[in-house]
């Protein structure tokens, strides 16, 4: 068994937590492949041997790892879409960040956690994607995400228009700081913190929220994923946003846009011992009493 390894450089407070993982990997006689940016980080911030293989893209590790450890936060588990791509290469999610509700593997038990993945104690959960088509290239063959495609506003403080199509008939037009358009994953990212409904992941809809709306009464509406979003953008300003999780770029009016399900899925890690609703009150402290 080969195990890739993913982080970002520049935070100082998840080398320990590498130095652990590394160790644990030669405990239980597996080799690891670490992603090169992030090897020559730690050699500046560790001083155990790292005299470890690298990878810089997908193709160097399509077919030639069983999983891959992202060691950060949510954020971080979402840039590992991009290596992982369609390889069907399952997600190690360890939390060393804050909330991690993908991330949902403890720091502190990554030992356990190799020993599950040895015995064959987990179960893969299959998450959706979400991809961006346009008419012109703006996302590379990464043109989809895990947790949402957001289009907001940039050069202006004034709101933009978003004219929405669910196949072909017409939604809405919203005047709103921008619009999100979330997978069941993503329901507890940005569309929550803007008033969205939590989706279970198996739910097979799309979430559509809207940014700051101008008028009160325009509400998050939940679509089946097998809907084809379209989208036509205006405002005072020349220029918007169009972002794919962490990852934007600029676009104009000529920008056509739609949105729909990818073809494949991804592949998260889920331990036996974990569960979405249990992480679900975990998380957002569901049910404790804040008189105490």
């Amino acid at each position: 068994m080969k195990i890739a390894i993913y982080g970002r450089s520049g935070s100082v407070a998840v080398v320990p937590f590498v130095e652990n993982l590394l160790k644990e990997l030669k405990r239980v006689g597996l080799t690891g492949v670490i992603y090169h940016p992030f090897l020559n980080f730690l050699k500046h911030n560790s001083t155990i041997d790292l005299n470890y293989e690298t990878f810089s893209s997908h193709d160097e590790i399509r077919g030639k790892v069983d999983f891959l450890f992202s060691l950060g936060g949510d954020g971080t588990m979402l840039d590992t879409i991009s290596l992982v791509r369609d390889s069907g290469i399952p997600i190690v999610g360890i939390n060393t960040g804050r909330l991690g509700f993908l991330a949902g593997i403890s720091k502190d038990a990554i030992g356990s956690c190799l020993d599950s993945l040895i015995q064959g104690r987990y179960d893969l959960d299959q998450r959706s994607l979400i991809r961006l088509e346009t008419n012109r290239s703006l996302f590379g063959e990464v043109n989809y995400a895990l947790n949402e495609i957001t289009i907001h506003k940039k050069d202006s403080s004034s709101m933009i228009i978003i004219h929405t199509y669910l196949n072909g008939e017409y939604l809405n037009s919203y005047w709103a700081d921008g619009l999100i358009i979330a997978t069941p994953t993503g329901s507890t990212g940005y569309s929550l913190s803007c008033g969205g409904p939590i989706i279970v992941p198996q739910s097979e809809n799309f979430v559509i929220t809207p940014i700051a709306p101008h008028n009160l009464n325009v509400r998050p509406i939940v679509v089946s994923d097998k809907y084809v979003i379209s989208l036509e953008v205006e405002g005072r300003s020349q220029y918007f946003l169009a972002s794919l999780d962490s990852r934007s770029v600029t676009i104009d009016s000529s920008i056509q846009l739609a949105a729909r399900k990818e073809d494949f899925m991804a592949k998260i890690v889920r331990l036996h011992d974990q569960n979405f609703l249990v992480t679900l009150r975990d998380k957002l402290m569901w049910g404790l009493d804040a008189r105490n």
